[in-house]
């Protein structure tokens, strides 16, 4: 049931009814509850469904974000993490009307952040743009991250962000048609850790009847197997001198705990005897493969068809790992000695080193350096995942973001995250780092041509291109001039072919 003639549209859910708001044409709510706070007696628990209430609740404002670290150990938190409240487990609609009677298309979009950041009241992820372009109801969503949400505790489940994003799934199928989307026609979309985070939706079977269709955009390659998350916990607790038991890590503060997780952040090179390649990336945190929550990798579990009936649009930007060497000050200052360390730790194979140079004969030392890191985290097992997905007889569509970055002469290339802004249509935060504050008509062009790709395949499976298959593997390059080609990075691509990304392992040490 809706108002949406009157500047006060109200809804009635599942717990109860919702006022939101009417905003430059569309219906919008905010900071709805899909489950109870997850404080108390529910800490690190499985999320719980919403208590309900009587009257009107007002929606007009975002829940308050996830406890969470910064993205660096030395970075500070923007202030509206600091001081806000438990009400963390909630989500955001925008429609174009809330009549029961539309059942439009709807998208829920699951953010990213290295699986210890990230919340879906940053600007970056306002829905308006693609609910009023494509005619579609747009949902965002908060889920629990870095200790609270993925760290492996004892006495709770694994992968609690991830349950927590079935239950907001779970909450658009019950409610849904109140706000004008068509339950059948759910796409779930998600980019870096949102991407991650939509490959395991894809192989849960908690998930399975929840979405018809995926959009994982830049898919990381890390997903841990019990024995590390196990390993990691116990490091991450001991910076706190407790165990990593729900009873001990219970009595500390939610705005706290994520105190321990930075700490451990700066300490982790240290456990790469144990960890590996892990103690070499910026977060401690990724899915586990505990044999429940998550039974499989995702591309175990697409491979044997667990997905089969999920179309799909998967794919990867061109230089990915370029935003993380500006972020981490190594543009322009790695030698030769830094990237035969890391041809040798993330390549695919024990000779990794010299096959990278024998296929890239004329890259510096620094491109060789991007190059395995970009395969290794994210271009590789994007591709992988297609493959995995196109083989079951699943429907694919693969593309390679290929428009660089205007900033600083172009310097990023087509680097990481810049996808979102381009999403979205908006451009702050992420976006006026990557294409400045007022973007020019290339951004907006190839902006209004994501948004057409993503909203039509919502609408109806088709992106606009055709499908992905293992033999011939068309590729939407999404430039200036978007174009269809066999997939772009042929030599990556072999020197990766006969890699496997499976659970990373806990090593002897």
């Amino acid at each position: 049931m809706s108002d949406a003639g009157s500047r006060s549209p109200q809804v009635v859910t599942a717990a109860g009814t919702v006022r939101g708001l009417r905003e430059g044409g569309l219906d919008v709510y905010r900071g709805i509850p899909y489950a109870r706070p997850p404080v108390g007696e529910a800490r690190f628990a499985a999320p719980r469904r919403p208590d309900r209430w009587d009257g009107v609740r007002e929606a007009t404002a975002f829940g308050p974000p996830p406890p969470q670290e910064p993205l660096g150990p030395d970075g500070p938190l923007p202030p509206r993490f600091l001081d806000a409240g438990d009400d963390w487990l909630t989500v955001n609609v925008w429609t174009p009307d809330a009549d029961p009677a539309a059942r439009r298309p709807v998208m829920v979009w699951v953010y990213g952040g290295a699986y210890k950041l990230g919340s879906a009241d940053d600007p970056a992820y306002d829905g308006g743009r693609l609910a009023r372009d494509g005619d579609l109801v747009v949902v965002t969503l908060n889920y629990r991250v870095g200790i609270e949400g993925f760290l492996r505790i004892e006495g709770a489940p694994a992968n609690r962000g991830l349950l927590d994003q079935v239950a907001a799934l779970e909450w658009v199928q019950e409610n849904i048609a109140g706000f004008g989307g068509d339950p059948a026609r759910v796409t779930v979309f998600g980019e870096s850790a949102g991407a991650g985070s939509v490959a395991s939706l894809l192989a849960m079977p908690r998930a399975r009847g929840l979405f018809r269709r995926a959009i994982a955009q830049s898919v990381p390659g890390t997903f841990f197997s019990d024995a590390l998350a196990g390993d990691i916990a116990v490091a991450a607790a001991d910076v706190l001198g407790l165990r990593p038991t729900v009873a001990d890590l219970a009595g500390v503060e939610p705005r706290k705990l994520p105190d321990a997780g930075a700490a451990l952040g700066g300490r982790m090179p240290a456990h790469a005897h144990r960890w590996g390649r892990v103690a070499h990336t910026a977060t401690p945190y990724s899915p586990v493969v505990d044999g429940d929550v998550l039974p499989a990798t995702p591309w175990e579990a697409l491979a044997g068809g667990a997905a089969r009936d999920v179309e799909l649009i998967t794919g990867h930007n061109r230089d990915e790992y370029r935003l993380f060497m500006l972020l981490g000050g190594e543009l322009g200052r790695v030698d030769a000695a830094a990237a035969s360390r890391a041809l040798r730790l993330f390549g695919p194979t024990p000779d990794a080193e010299a096959a990278y140079r024998a296929a890239f004969p004329d890259a510096s030392a620094e491109r060789l350096y991007e190059l395995v890191k970009s395969d290794w985290l994210f271009r590789m097992p994007t591709l992988h995942l297609a493959d995995a997905h196109a083989a079951a007889g699943g429907r694919t569509h693969l593309y390679e973001l290929t428009w660089s970055a205007p900033v600083d002469g172009g310097v990023l290339g087509a680097c990481h995250g810049l996808d979102i802004p381009l999403t979205f249509g908006r451009f702050e935060t992420l976006g006026a780092l990557l294409i400045g504050p007022e973007p020019g008509p290339d951004a907006e062009a190839l902006s209004a041509r994501f948004r057409t790709a993503w909203t039509s395949f919502a609408a109806t499976g088709d992106p606009g291109w055709p499908l992905y298959d293992t033999e011939r593997r068309a590729t939407r390059l999404l430039d200036t001039e978007p174009t269809v080609t066999a997939y772009p990075e042929e030599a990556s691509r072999r020197l990766w072919e006969s890699h496997t990304f499976g659970p990373l392992p806990l090593l002897e040490g």
